[in-house]
């Protein structure tokens, strides 16, 4: 399991507040029907009800996501089924809250496969045929809906510029990386992932999302709120903690 963070300087930092929990909340008493996806205000406000009517915390939530994310990845790419030659994972990690997941993500990856001995890199190696080579497959978590691409600065947007000329697997969290979370904006020519692993709920611009595999990790969420959001999800089967959509 390899982790590169981009982020000021070229560090990386899993900062756990979110950009989107100080946007305004939607007027809820006007909800639509019930629909699948969430808009960016939808999502804070879903937030902030979790971190202050249901007390969760925030780290906690972290954790649930950065787990069923991992979950997720080994569903559509069973460990067995690694070359002993290329089992090795790269986990992008930005610099907000969608970095603490992926942090979360590969923790959870690298014990699902040996002892917990997580190497980092300080670069994202731009030579891209390199990461080919190298990795089994990539997990995008670089920039989450709250975070606007051009204010992240250069190393997050050289992470994405190598990223898009992958031709290994593509796992993004939450949203892939430089969409618009609302319009999908950049999806033609930004990341087009293979798996999407929708946190909590899909945020609107999962609605263009072609790839092979969707899935939502938001079996805390409880039904009272789900249902106050009029969302319409699928089940969670036993004790699973994602859902395929």
């Amino acid at each position: 399991m390899h982790l590169k963070g981009c982020g000021g300087g070229g560090c990386l930092r899993a900062q756990i507040t979110s950009a989107m929990s100080s946007a305004a909340g939607p007027d809820l008493a006007e909800a639509p029907e019930e629909r699948c996806f969430l808009s960016t205000a939808e999502a804070a406000a879903l937030e902030r009800e979790l971190l202050e009517d249901y007390r969760f915390g925030r780290q906690q939530l972290v954790e649930w996501c950065g787990h069923a994310s991992a979950v997720a990845v080994t569903k559509v790419f069973p460990l067995p089924a690694h070359s002993r030659k290329q089992r090795t994972v790269l986990v992008v990690c930005g610099p907000e809250q969608n970095g603490a997941v992926g942090l979360v993500c590969a923790r959870h990856l690298r014990v699902f496969c040996e002892k917990m001995d997580i190497p980092f890199l300080s670069y994202l190696p731009t030579e891209v045929q390199l990461i080919n080579n190298a990795y089994r497959l990539v997990v995008d978590a670089v920039l989450g809906p709250g975070v606007e691409p051009g204010k992240v600065g250069g190393p997050c947007m050289r992470a994405l510029a190598t990223l898009k000329l992958l031709s290994i697997p593509l796992v993004s969290l939450d949203i892939p990386s430089g969409w618009d979370p609302e319009t999908g904006g950049d999806a033609e020519d930004g990341l087009r992932p293979d798996v999407l692993v929708s946190l909590a709920a899909p945020k609107q611009c999962a609605g263009r999302f072609s790839g092979r595999h969707h899935f939502v990790a938001g079996r805390f969420v409880p039904d009272d709120v789900r249902r106050k959001f009029a969302l319409r999800l699928p089940g969670y089967t036993g004790t699973d903690c994602i859902a395929a959509l």
